[in-house]
């Protein structure tokens, strides 16, 4: 037979599924920034590289 009342720990339940979900999100934000912030560093010294390799060919 089924219980009779309120369900048992389905408020706990659904806090843990909410932090458990922060967690997933906070760290892919974290790694997209990375990835973000890898990229401007890597386009920033290509560049930084051509324009050296233009000046020294002068």
């Amino acid at each position: 037979m089924g219980k009779k009342g309120k369900e048992k720990n389905t408020l706990n339940k659904a806090k843990h599924t909410k932090q458990v979900n922060r967690k997933k999100n906070k760290l892919k934000k974290e790694q997209e920034t990375r990835k973000e912030r890898l990229k401007a560093i890597l386009t920033k010294h290509s560049d930084q590289q051509k324009k050296e390799g233009s000046d020294s060919s002068r």
